[in-house]
């Protein structure tokens, strides 16, 4: 059989979206190999883990507070037991951080960032960027289990019956191992993560100072502060005028709202690896032939100090009268 795991993250008692995505393309591994998608988390009674569409969920329970060495040690337990094809986990700092551990103690080589999968000869082959998203890397991983991260953002989520039941089960490790434990988890107060937002709004160097950023608060207010997030490229952040958890891109965040905004972005290949999924991709640049363009729905050629002013206010009267 070629049964795959998915495991499933959580955050504050309520499945990360992120996990939907994993679950989703297990399940293609899954059906290209012969088998069943199975799902794996830590905690039991979160929000969401019934609707998923895994054929059954583990829940591990005995393990507060995150603790990388005991949560790898208990997936990796539930592994072996199972006798999994594959092990799918998203590729977040939670995933990034268990996913290697995971692998080295099955002894398994794995496959990190994947953007995309495919079943070729009874095998997993995975596509991971390269060389800051200049190229494309194809990985066939012959070991078993096969260990994977996906990229947030980049895979569909497919609809499937919630087939299965959860099942609470003691973690099986053992809680004297010595191991570090994250005392707790601080986000920034009221501000929507970039990778969750259903709109963004990044600027890039053409907004020439961090005091012009006002401008870009305000399309994104006008847009709908409660579903819209504030986004920057790699050189905004690198400058110090943003703090990392806005950027987007192949060293930032995957992102892929419905509607995207690159105001004062050249387009750069690490910039459009992290955003080129949104659903609609509106660009301000004054270079006719900057590369954002290449992408992009919507394209406006032109002073960004002279265009999001009356963009602002074109979005806000068409707000109004919907």
């Amino acid at each position: 059989m070629g049964d795959v795991l998915a495991f499933i993250e959580q955050r504050d008692g309520t499945v990360r979206g992120v996990a939907r995505e994993v679950v989703s393309t297990a399940a293609s591994a899954a059906s290209g190999l012969g088998g069943a998608v199975h799902g794996v988390t830590v905690g039991a009674g979160a929000v969401g883990l019934e609707g998923l569409g895994a054929a059954s969920i583990k829940a591990l329970d005995g393990l507060e507070g995150y603790s990388p060495e005991r949560w790898a040690a208990a997936i990796a337990q539930v592994v072996r037991d199972g006798g999994y094809a594959a092990v799918f986990f998203g590729a977040t700092a939670q995933g990034k951080d268990l996913a290697p551990r995971v692998a080295a103690l099955l002894d398994v080589p794995m496959a990190s960032d994947v953007t995309a999968m495919s079943v070729e000869g009874g095998a997993l082959v995975f596509t991971r960027p390269v060389y800051s998203g200049k190229a494309f890397a194809q990985i066939r991983i012959d070991a078993s289990p096969a260990v994977a991260s996906l990229r947030p953002n980049v895979f569909p989520v497919n609809e499937m019956p919630a087939a299965g039941a959860v099942e609470t089960v003691a973690a099986a490790v053992d809680p004297s191992t010595p191991a570090s434990t994250v005392v707790r988890f601080e986000a920034a107060a009221g501000e929507l993560d970039v990778a969750e937002a259903s709109i963004v709004v990044s600027g890039g160097r053409g907004m020439k100072d961090p005091e012009h950023w006002n401008l870009l608060e305000g399309l994104r207010d006008a847009t709908g502060n409660d579903v819209a997030a504030r986004g920057a490229s790699r050189a905004v952040v690198d400058a110090g005028w943003r703090p990392h958890g806005e950027q987007v891109g192949q060293t930032g965040k995957t992102v892929s709202p419905k509607l995207y905004f690159a105001v004062g972005i050249s387009g750069a290949i690490q910039h459009l690896a992290g955003m080129r999924s949104a659903g609609t991709i509106v660009a301000v640049n004054k270079d006719p032939d900057a590369p954002i363009f290449q992408v992009a729905d919507y394209g406006i050629v032109g002073d960004l100090f002279e265009v999001l002013p009356a963009l602002t206010e074109a979005v806000r009267e068409l707000r109004a009268e919907g």
